[in-house]
């Protein structure tokens, strides 16, 4: 069959590479692609903001199976126009979405199903949500309800930093994304990121991660969109794996079918292990970026019908294997970054750096110009290894990102660091 895979980041690359080891595949599209996926897919400037010209490529070039990559066009509905077309799309509803595209939405889902989550409250009043901070006291976190690409989150350590935030939310900071936010308690632990596959009825787990959000070395400065991740993660032990699924999971997919709306795509549960257990931080409802990179390298089936069987369904009927061995991803970003940077800097030895068969480097903000690969983003490569254990995957990647070329470019050093920790105890 031939897929189509939205998106140009390095998880779209990732799930770009993963499925062309399929042998179900034909040919594979990109829309828009980057740098680093010409080999294995046609990239095509395809804007999936126009839905009409969405369905009208698949139709052309005969898509079986379209993967919706990042968040945005899920929130805005492309599956539901698809699938009135009678394309077979992976990805939830625009309603199902809403598990991703308003943190309320899922506050409340997770209070009327009794799903293990921080206390908290909604607001669009400035003072209402301030008096709200004041009362739980610091440190408190603060959410902006809507897509605000994996920045809108403010953990305050003082009500001063909490007020302000909310000032800045509600006072425009990320647009419509803050035009209600979210106040909820500081849950203290361990965070992972669990993932599984869902149907509207059976779920198809997939495996663990942990990543790091922050910018600088020892999880220190403002969030990104993630700077690195590695799996699997060791603090989601098989009995907090079974408490997630049966006490999280599970009741969201009954409370999406009692609401209506069963939830078809991939589940990101990001986690918070506390001395209570596994508690919901908040739902993505795509695969995690940079979580998917490492998740793929482990990943020993054809993802193929596992992604089909979301969609048409027995999604609980598709066994898949994974390689025991650790997967580790370090993001290299634009100096910069999460600030503004400069683009269109150019990148060499790539080929070198990645010629270990246990690495592979997945492209996310870049592009290619005359056979040239030039950073176009914030975050722009993927550096991934594969290795006996957590602290063996690490020093892979970084043997293959020291033998990159490109002086505008930065990573976190400390990537894996809670694992390599407990490894060497």
């Amino acid at each position: 069959m031939n897929i189509l895979v939205i998106g140009s980041g390095g998880r779209e690359h990732a799930l770009v590479w993963k499925i062309s080891q399929s042998p179900l595949v034909k040919s594979i599209f990109s829309a828009p692609g980057n740098g680093g996926m010409s080999d294995l897919a046609t990239c095509v400037p395809l804007d999936s903001s126009n839905q009409d010209a969405v369905v009208k490529f698949c139709i052309e070039k005969d898509i079986g199976l379209v993967v919706v990559g990042p968040e945005v066009p899920l929130v805005a509905g492309l599956v539901d126009r698809l699938e009135r077309e009678n394309i077979t799309t992976f990805g939830p509803s625009a309603y199902a979405a809403q598990l991703e595209g308003s943190k309320g939405f899922t506050k409340d889902l997770c209070a009327k199903y009794n799903i293990p989550t921080a206390a908290y409250g909604r607001f669009t009043d400035t003072h209402a949500a301030r008096d709200f901070a004041s009362e739980k006291g610091a440190p408190v976190v603060i959410k902006a309800d809507g897509l605000a690409a994996g920045k809108g989150v403010i953990i305050a350590e003082t009500l001063e930093q909490a007020h302000d935030a909310i000032d800045d939310i509600l006072g425009g900071q990320f647009g419509e994304a803050g035009a209600e936010l979210v106040v909820e308690e500081f849950l203290v632990g361990e965070e992972a990121s669990f993932f599984a596959l869902c149907d509207g009825d059976n779920i198809l787990p997939l495996a663990t991660a942990q990543d790091h959000k922050q910018v600088g070395e020892g999880d220190t400065g403002p969030n990104t969109g993630g700077m690195g991740a590695y799996s699997p993660a060791a603090v989601m032990t098989d009995e907090m794996t079974k408490r997630t699924i049966d006490e999280i999971i599970l009741p969201t997919v009954r409370g999406m079918k009692e609401e209506g709306h069963p939830f078809k795509g991939v589940f990101f549960a990001g986690l918070m292990i506390t001395e209570k257990g596994p508690e919901l931080i908040e739902y993505n409802v795509r695969f995690g970026d940079p979580e998917c990179q490492v998740l793929m390298m482990r990943m020993k089936s054809d993802i193929v019908p596992a992604l089909i069987a979301s969609v048409k369904g027995d999604v609980d009927k598709v066994e898949m294997t994974w390689h025991e061995q650790a997967a580790l991803t370090v993001v290299m970003a634009a100096k910069g970054y999460p600030g503004s940077y400069n683009k269109n800097t150019e990148i060499s030895n790539l080929d070198q750096a990645a010629s270990d068969e246990n690495t592979y480097i997945f492209h996310a903000g870049t592009k290619k110009t005359d056979g040239k690969i030039l950073a176009t983003g914030g975050r722009v490569l993927n550096v991934t290894a594969l290795g006996e254990n957590v602290t063996n995957a690490k020093d892979r990647a970084y043997s293959a990102l020291d033998q990159i070329d490109w002086q505008q470019g930065f990573c976190r050093r400390d990537i894996g660091w809670r694992a390599v920790k407990r490894e060497s105890e």
